[in-house]
């Protein structure tokens, strides 16, 4: 009899438990749905702000600016981490056009993959060949590569469902296409944009040139996916086109920037510390609002909404904005480095950083023990049409955090529509929507929640 009761009372006690979740996560749905400020925030953040790019004015604008809302929640603490990062300039806008015939040219967009040098004052002008991915390198050999432009073709697969996969899948050509082709003697690289369809816009990000030395260093430029059609179709006709490119970018100084951090001290576990965050800087060709103006204010906006539901955490809950993610990962270094300085316990740490579009779940990087545990709230997200819970990478700022006795943990908002946006000028508050960003807020709200009732296995 005393077992049946016993047996009873933990039933009801993880009953009571759910219920008191249900009701939690309910009101952090309502909430965010009525009164969300996140929406706001990226409206003021993009339209104000603009492009934020690591070291330039507008990123330490964005910095003041978070720093001031976060001042004004009444959280615990805010503070301003000091961390140096590089400073990249775009310069005068790029130009570039293919010469099918001498004087017959037909004008195509590119951009300046960010870190690239410049070409030489007057431009480059030269024979193209074009290559699907960097193992053509090797194929056509250095007889064939020497003074020419080699054009990286190779598309994201369309076939996959996760996107990230296509990116994935492609992205090497854009981060090594230059090192790898000035072994070979190129004089530059032209790489296809990284984008699902085909439009005029042409999509930035990071590369590297590794140990080249400076005098080695050929430029980089991605063209857009209409562009590299136009490219590819010439040169089946005509293998003896040339292309022609300027571009003035170049690599300044180190700078002085930082982190932006707030927190809610936790009442039971003040050492026990749960991370939500994003990252601050952007590329400079749109204002950010996708990559990754949502994921800080969603961020923001996580602090927020337990705050305005009254909630009072177990567990100190930080809010990190983190800066220069996009060209070279400093502030997440940073901020994990200060973590370990400081004999600081972070058990959770959720990112933010895969657009402002429709929550689908999240992935986790844990041990079996914690993700057995997770899978157990997955009841409690269904309501709310999240369904994906999938253990995998989680983000790149919270990276350095990894160790045994933390869960990490990314945001997965409905990828199809993402690549259209990322890293170009198509990345703009208008392709923001502003229930999509608001659900995606609340699903990290919840999940910071249950991590602070509950803690980790």
């Amino acid at each position: 009899m005393r077992h049946l009761l016993l047996v009873f009372l933990i039933i009801s006690t993880q009953i009571e438990a759910q219920n008191n979740d249900q009701k939690q996560i309910n009101e952090i749905y309502n909430t965010a749905l009525t009164n969300g400020s996140g929406y706001a925030w990226l409206n003021y953040l993009s339209n104000q702000i603009g492009g934020r790019l690591s070291g330039s004015l507008q990123a330490q604008k964005a910095v003041d600016y978070t720093k001031k809302i976060l001042d004004s929640m009444g959280l615990d603490r805010v503070w301003l981490q000091p961390v140096r990062v590089p400073k990249w300039v775009r310069g005068t806008p790029e130009f570039a056009y293919i010469e099918s015939d001498p004087g017959l040219t037909n004008n195509v967009p590119i951009c300046a993959l960010g870190g690239s040098v410049a070409t030489p004052l007057g431009g480059i002008k030269a024979g193209v060949v074009e290559v699907q991915g960097i193992e053509g390198l090797k194929v056509l050999g250095k007889e064939k590569i020497q003074g020419k432009i080699v054009f990286f073709n190779k598309p994201m697969d369309p076939t996959n469902i996760d996107t990230y996969m296509s990116y994935s899948g492609s992205v090497d050509q854009r981060y090594a296409g230059a090192t790898e082709a000035a072994k070979y003697g190129a004089v530059g690289v032209i790489v296809r944009s990284l984008n699902l369809r085909l439009d005029d816009f042409p999509h930035t990000g990071a590369m590297s040139y590794g140990d080249t030395p400076m005098e080695s260093r050929i430029p980089a430029a991605a063209i857009s996916t209409n562009g590299a059609e136009l490219l590819s179709a010439t040169l089946k006709l005509n293998p003896d086109i040339n292309f022609f490119f300027r571009q003035n970018c170049k690599m300044l100084p180190d700078v002085d920037s930082y982190n932006v951090i707030g927190e809610i001290k936790g009442s039971t576990y003040p050492n026990e510390i749960l991370v939500v965050g994003g990252h601050l800087d952007s590329w400079d060709l749109g204002d950010g609002s996708h990559d990754d103006g949502a994921g800080c204010v969603q961020s923001m906006e996580v602090l927020r909404l337990l705050k305005a539901t009254g909630y009072k955490p177990k567990r100190t809950i930080r809010v990190v904005l983190f800066m220069n993610e996009e060209n070279g990962l400093r502030g997440g270094t940073e901020y994990a480095e200060q973590a370990s300085k400081n004999n600081e316990k972070h058990i959770f740490a959720l990112e933010s950083d895969a657009g402002g579009f429709t929550p689908r779940g999240f992935s986790f990087d844990c041990n079996q023990a914690n993700f057995k545990q997770i899978e157990s709230w997955k009841s409690l997200f269904e309501p709310y049409l999240v369904h994906l819970f999938v253990k995998g990478g989680s983000g790149a700022d919270i990276g350095p955090l990894k160790n045994d006795n933390i869960v990490l943990a990314g945001l997965r908002p409905d990828s199809q529509r993402y690549f259209d946006h990322h890293h170009s000028a198509n990345d703009t508050f208008a392709h923001v929507n502003k229930r999509e960003l608001e659900l995606g807020a609340a699903s990290m709200a919840s999940l910071i929640y249950l991590f602070d009732q509950y803690g980790i296995k």
